[in-house]
């Protein structure tokens, strides 16, 4: 790298140096420097279409390369963000593992060619797969942190946590410390709001660094945000230590960092660091800065530049002279000329490995290892009951699960516990589990969806198993991209070498008479539509203790939907089938044996398929009655065999009439039991609308039993 840009710096003195010593100072700025050659490398194989997409670290090379210093390599755990090139290089990422993801090649270590290039993630260096989204990377790092703290406390769940599928990776140190970072834009999203509340009202070990290029792509930082300054405005949260640095500036950065550093590993907090940094290139090779940059504006960056400035002071402080810095660069060229051949030349990814990793390889849910007779006993209990009984049970037996929410725990004062009965959730469902295991395991949360699950999956990720509640689906979607583009994904984007196993516990539906339109949503369609996500829903108590049993010891994330209507019925009631009692997904239960018609369903529309089925009986109609329960994956064994014996099918589900779960049911079954079929598949499921308040329209807005007699009476004229 030639000297580009001469500027005047004054004679260094020791304490400027803040002890490092002339082997740091030449590997902080071999560092800087093979990140930047290998952004240019990439660009030069973007251009020859021999790569597909390119993102740099240019001009944040400084303040990375220092923090790498600091931070600890398979101790501290890292969720970086793409501009970190840097930083993970100082860790010990290799030239060669980033070329491979460049070019998407099979042994690309962080995805296997499933992710685009600068998306790190390697297990033995505590470097977190990162996903291309906007900030969702802040809730989970406090997870994260979380995680760190509860095995300082929980011994046996770290053990426990080691002995699981991917054990290998989880670590815990008792000084180890949380990074995450961020562009300046990234901060404009609710998610670093909401992780700044978390982590400063559990005094976190969680580190930021902001590295504040001043654009978000072509967005300036004072339209971004509100005063030009993000860490002026997060200045009024309690105990966060906030520093700003010249993040062009590695020995400034190092001193800076390293307060913050120390800050965190001594448990006094969470700490900020807003490092102003240059992007002397595009956002990406997909922009083009001369659109937005004004000519003065990118001169003004090149004078700035971090590389040409370091590179400078070290030879006017005697570290290097200019041949010694000519041949060290000289060395790098090398290395990175000789990576990217490699690169080239490695082999791709197979098309049969497409659907490896969507979903765990070493414990199958579906398995008849999951098959168990329950040994009933007690008084019966209703579903609302046995999902707190099912809880108690899973809690004392593995210590890595927490219980987590809006209102989950009794009092989140637990002084208060020697004077009042506690809440237990709005509907009791964790009534009693925080007397029993204690306030680090049965907690409270902000009111915050996707800081819930992005906590869920960042405790997940290390280990623990996390059941996260959303108290009622129809507030769910703040967290959909952590549910959709994170939790459901990390398996594969990392081609197997993470894994998410957070349960996440959903109320569900309608018929509550007054729910109206924000509490009787139901949308399990949206979710059944994500690869890598379980999704079940049983009818009766006796399913919710075996299913969520099942949620829990398998390796895969579970939305486990709970419908709100079946909480207390007295119809689905059941005795406590044990401890060890489990259910396998994607076996449906037969509910009434027919012959003329089945009913395939789920939720609330099981029991009114059973009165709708004995109100048939009386007229001489016989019907078949199959419960789905598990709805990723289904039951098409059983769909078929139904099918096959009665020629006649109804799919019945609550959501809305048109592209709702029962829709793709029935087109399968139209399109893989045609010549099976007497009649055309029916539907029975609520208006193309929203759920009334007014119970008179509520019940035309949902199906009810006598929709589903006046389908089964269609179909059997036809």
């Amino acid at each position: 790298m030639a000297l580009q840009t001469r500027v005047k710096l004054a004679k260094l003195d020791a304490p400027k140096l803040h002890g490092l010593d002339r082997d740091a100072l030449i590997r902080i700025y071999r560092t800087m420097y093979l990140s930047r050659r290998l952004d240019d490398r990439e660009i030069q194989l973007k251009r020859q279409n021999k790569i597909f997409f390119q993102i740099s670290g240019a001009g944040h090379e400084a303040v990375t390369a220092a923090m790498g210093l600091l931070l600890r390599p398979g101790t501290d755990w890292l969720y970086s963000y793409y501009r970190d090139r840097a930083l993970c290089l100082m860790l010990g990422v290799k030239p060669l593992d980033m070329l491979l993801q460049a070019v998407g090649a099979k042994d690309d270590p962080s995805s296997g060619g499933r992710q685009m290039p600068s998306h790190w993630g390697l297990p033995h260096l505590n470097i977190v797969n990162k996903s291309s989204c906007t900030g969702t990377q802040f809730v989970q790092a406090v997870g994260a942190a979380e995680a760190t703290l509860y095995y300082g406390d929980h011994p046996k769940a770290l053990a426990q946590a080691k002995k699981a599928p991917l054990g290998q990776h989880v670590r815990h140190e008792p000084d180890e410390i949380v990074y995450v970072s961020a562009g300046d834009g990234a901060t404009s999203e609710g998610e670093f709001w909401e992780s700044l509340n978390a982590a400063c009202a559990g005094k976190l070990p969680l580190l930021y660094l902001i590295e504040d290029n001043g654009y978000a792509i072509s967005v300036p930082v004072e339209v971004q945000t509100a005063g030009g300054s993000i860490s002026k405005l997060a200045r009024g949260f309690p105990g966060l230590h906030i520093a700003e640095c010249d993040g062009t500036d590695p020995l400034e950065s190092y001193a800076i960092c390293k307060a913050a550093v120390q800050y965190c590993r001594e448990r006094r907090g969470p700490a900020l660091v807003h490092a102003h940094v240059t992007r002397p290139y595009s956002h990406s090779l997909s922009d083009d800065e001369k659109l937005y940059k004004t000519p003065e504006e990118r001169e003004d960056e090149a004078h700035r530049d971090p590389i040409s400035k370091f590179s400078l002071l070290l030879v006017r402080e005697g570290i290097f002279d200019q041949k010694e810095i000519e041949a060290l660069e000289s060395e790098v060229d090398q290395e990175v000329r000789n990576a990217a051949d490699e690169a080239l030349a490695a082999e791709e990814p197979t098309i049969d490995s497409i659907r490896v990793n969507i979903y765990s390889p070493d414990i199958d849910p579906t398995s008849a290892a999951f098959e168990a007779q329950p040994q009933l006993h007690g008084a019966p209990k209703t579903m609302v009951e046995m999902v707190a009984a099912t809880l108690s049970d899973e809690m004392a037996r593995d210590d890595r699960i927490t219980v987590f929410g809006e209102d989950v725990a009794d009092a989140s004062r637990e002084e208060s516990l020697k004077q009042v009965k506690g809440k237990g959730g709005v509907f009791k469902a964790t009534s009693g589990l925080q007397r029993k295991y204690g306030h680090d395991r049965v907690f409270n949360t902000p009111l915050a969806e996707a800081s819930i699950v992005g906590r869920a999956i960042g405790m997940a990720t290390r280990g623990l198993k996390p059941i996260a509640e959303i108290q009622f689906f129809d507030y769910i979607w703040p967290a959909m991209m952590q549910i959709r583009d994170e939790l459901c994904v990390m398996r594969w984007r990392s081609n197997g070498v993470f894994k998410c196993p957070a349960i996440l516990r959903v109320p569900i539906g309608g018929y509550l008479t007054g729910g109206a339109i924000y509490h009787s949503q139901s949308g399990e369609s949206i979710f059944t539509h994500c690869p890598g996500l379980r999704v079940v829903m049983p009818s009766t108590a006796l399913d919710v203790a075996g299913l969520l049993r099942t949620a829990i010891r398998s390796d895969d994330p579970v939305m486990f939907l709970e419908h709100k209507h079946l909480y207390r019925q007295p119809y689905n009631r059941s005795e406590y089938p044990g401890p060890d009692y489990t259910v396998p997904f994607g076996k449906a239960r037969v509910v009434t044996e027919g012959t003329e018609v089945s009913i395939i369903t789920y939720g609330a529309l099981v029991h009114r398929a059973e009165v709708a089925a004995a109100q048939l009986l009386r007229e001489g109609i016989s019907v078949e009655i199959v419960d789905l329960r598990s709805l990723s994956p289904y039951d098409w064994e059983a769909i078929a065999k139904t099918v096959r014996k009665t020629h006649r099918v109804i799919v019945a589900y609550e959501d809305m009439f048109s592209w709702g779960y029962g829709a793709e049911i029935a087109a399968r079954i139209a399109d893989e039991l045609f010549e099976e079929l007497d009649a055309p598949v029916k539907r029975v499921a609520a208006m193309d609308t929203f759920c009334a308040y007014q119970p008179k329209l509520e019940d035309v807005i949902l199906p009810q039993t006598s929709h589903i007699t006046a389908a089964v009476h269609q179909i059997l004229e036809y």
